[in-house]
């Protein structure tokens, strides 16, 4: 099992928290250490979301 097959990743779909490359790459988000945060996807991509949002309109000013 190469390193990214023993990662966790989440399922865009079907919201289900995955091992390794279940899906296809398209549906998934990751990958993330734990199977715990990967639960958390959604609310660790739209943190990162607002940071890039917010750095994008410092860097216009």
């Amino acid at each position: 099992m190469s390193d990214e097959n023993a990662k966790y990743w989440y399922n865009l779909e079907t919201h289900e928290v995955e091992q390794g490359y279940a899906s296809p790459a398209i549906d998934r988000a990751g990958p993330f250490d734990t199977a715990e945060e990967a639960a958390r996807a959604p609310e660790i991509l739209r943190e990162r979301s607002r940071q890039w949002a917010e750095d994008d309109a410092r860097d216009d000013r």
